[in-house]
């Protein structure tokens, strides 16, 4: 086997290569002018007053609710299929996670299925944007018009909902920039908000609860006095160098995507008359990110299972992955709230029977046929 193609690989080049002398040469490489410039590219693209840069996209969760509001003891509505850092950003407050389940055709948290798990200490619902599709906001709105609304939008940047970004469509916005994302910075994590105070009090946070921020101090009159320190805070900061490749990414975001979208649209025409295999389905409301694209494998009519389908693809060095998991079903979560499977049927269906193959902007014609040739030719 000679051929080999990654489940994702990230684009990165001599122009990520070149933004680094700046930070490199200055020796401002902790979070500074670099990651300033990035906060304002990724606030404009994404149609926000405000883009707080953090690590990563696990602590913009966690801060996001924070600066939301979210207390010990409250209920936070989240999606049972997920990463499990949706999750777990939850607990780092002392919250409570309450799962809904989702619609096993989109993937993403459903409606119907919100109002019903409401009660007198749910505050907040994060709707996760899974795969770079946004979730029906307008339904989850109705459902739930009272909640505090962060969006977990790790897979969506560059995504919309009825020509909104992501990350303009709440109370607040969090994305990832894991190389297996459309624009990478290595690691790293974004807020956006368009509500001035959570902006504050996210920006506060991050950088130790510090009453202003290194670069503030440094270039100010008195470099030497100490800031104050009102609040616990976190180290959350993204770094210069970080900032420098983002600045450089978030400029091809758009180019990405529709390369992305164009792959994607080879898939769904070779796979269309696949009986047992359902492609991704979403109506002109929303425009689809790509973070990664993920099949349905109907299990009651395929020749093959989901799994045994994966090892095959490997063995011909094609990486696949299911979709995600089903937090509820992780040893953790389960034991930890005595839920069952079954509880969630569409999130467990989702993690049995998704499975993400190749996309990404590294891959070339030949590499997308030869992803496509292997699954038709499965008899």
């Amino acid at each position: 086997m000679n051929r080999i193609i990654q489940i994702s690989q990230p684009c990165l080049g001599e122009e990520e290569w070149q933004a680094l002398r700046e930070p490199l040469f200055s020796g401002w490489v902790t979070q500074g002018p670099k990651v300033k410039e990035f906060e304002q590219l990724f606030a404009a693209r994404h149609n926000v007053k405000h883009a707080i840069a953090v690590s990563n996209c696990t602590t913009a969760l966690h801060l996001a609710l924070l600066a939301a509001g979210v207390k010990e003891g409250d209920e936070v509505l989240l999606p049972a299929f997920t990463w499990v850092a949706t999750a777990n950003a939850i607990l780092y407050c002392n919250a409570i996670p309450v799962f809904v389940d989702v619609d096993p055709v989109t993937f993403n948290i459903d409606p119907k299925r919100i109002k019903e798990k409401i009660t007198s200490k749910t505050t907040a619902i994060i709707p996760v944007h899974l795969f770079g599709l946004c979730a029906d906001m307008d339904a989850i709105k109705e459902a739930a018009p009272h909640l505090k609304i962060v969006e977990d939008a790790a897979c969506a940047a560059g995504s919309a909902y009825k020509g909104k970004p992501a990350g303009s469509l709440g109370d607040a916005g969090c994305f990832s920039f894991h190389p297996r994302k459309s624009v990478t910075t290595g690691e790293g994590g974004m807020i956006t908000t368009n509500n001035e105070e959570l902006a504050k009090y996210a920006d506060v946070l991050r950088n130790h609860g510090a009453s202003v921020s290194e670069e503030q101090r440094h270039k100010g009159p008195k470099p030497y006095i100490l800031p104050d320190f009102e609040v616990m805070g976190f180290n959350y900061r993204m770094t210069d160098l970080q900032g420098a490749v983002g600045t450089v990414q978030i400029k091809k975001l758009d180019q990405y995507i529709n390369e992305r979208q164009s792959r994607a649209e080879f898939y769904n025409e070779q796979f269309k008359n696949i009986s047992w295999i359902r492609t991704p389905q979403f109506s002109a409301d929303f425009k689809h990110g790509w973070q990664s694209y993920v099949l349905f494998i109907d299990e009651k009519t395929a020749p093959i299972k989901r799994n045994d389908l994966m090892e095959l693809l490997q063995q011909k060095g094609i990486s696949t992955r299911p979709g995600t998991h089903a937090v509820h079903m992780l040893t953790f979560y389960a034991k930890k709230y005595g839920i069952k499977p079954t509880d969630f049927p569409g999130a467990q269906a989702a993690n049995d029977h998704s499975m993400s193959i190749p996309l990404h902007n590294k891959m070339n014609d030949e590499d997308y046929k030869y992803v496509a040739d292997a699954i038709l030719n499965i008899k």
